[in-house]
């Protein structure tokens, strides 16, 4: 049960998986907030979402496989992309839902909702405007060398990706 993540990844999928991320986080917020302050727990499995697709991709991530299987294919042609920036975004979700299950635990329902919040922001962001905000921190740490060419050599070689996305655009065109 070695950790994998799939590369390429189906943006399609990257985007659904955020909007459920979405959806779940801003219903704990508003519950927390407001009616229910115990709901903060449910951070936690938010975190565990995270944690699983970190390891393993959409495999054992109930998100995941709900986007992978079922949603996705529905709505739209699949759209692949490098899978190591997305798996890099996976892990800052991860910390940042990490740190507000644990502020929340700690008694910081405050930190917690902001950091909550955080992660509403950079999933709407992926959700419904196509902007990976991890991707494009990855992106940054691979041209200041933090991150080497190797992790991602799609991500390294543009020339390559843009002519991949070029053609694939001209077939489209073709068919329609």
């Amino acid at each position: 049960m070695a950790f994998t993540f799939p590369n390429p990844v189906n943006e399609v999928a990257a985007r659904v998986v955020a909007g459920l991320v979405v959806a779940t986080t801003v219903a704990i917020v508003a519950l927390g907030a407001t009616v229910l302050p115990q709901a903060g727990w449910a951070l936690w499995v938010v975190a565990a979402g995270f944690a699983l697709r970190v390891g393993w991709g959409p495999r054992y991530s109930p998100f995941g496989l709900l986007a992978t299987r079922v949603v996705a294919p529905r709505i739209a042609a699949p759209r692949l992309v490098p899978g190591p920036p997305k798996r890099f975004a996976q892990a800052i979700g991860l910390v940042v839902t990490g740190g507000a299950a644990i502020a929340w635990t700690l008694g910081a329902p405050i930190v917690a909702w902001v950091l909550a919040g955080v992660i509403v922001l950079a999933a709407s962001a992926e959700a419904f405007a196509g902007f990976c905000l991890g991707c494009w921190i990855f992106a940054r740490l691979m041209a200041a060398g933090v991150i080497p060419a190797s992790v991602c050599e799609a991500c390294a070689d543009v020339t390559a990706r843009l002519q991949q996305r070029s053609a694939a655009l001209a077939a489209e065109r073709a068919t329609a």
